[in-house]
């Protein structure tokens, strides 16, 4: 389906955000900057697990509607 399809392409570039991010996080010169590094390394995963949840949750025979989601 198209939503699934939506999901891999957003999957896709947060890995590309994350091995970027991991990268700079490898080699950063200094602690300010490996500090900054590991808050994108971060918000990437929570990215992709927000994806991932979303993805769970539009699967479910209501969808987005479905009891509990939050609003």
């Amino acid at each position: 389906s198209e939503l699934r399809l939506l999901f891999h392409r957003l999957n896709n570039q947060l890995g590309i955000i994350l091995a970027h991010a991991e990268l700079l996080e490898a080699k950063a010169a200094d602690e300010m900057n490996r500090a900054r590094a590991m808050q994108v390394v971060s918000s990437a995963l929570e990215a992709m697990a927000t994806a991932k949840e979303i993805r769970r949750v539009a699967a479910t025979p209501a969808g987005l509607d479905a009891p509990g989601s939050e609003s």
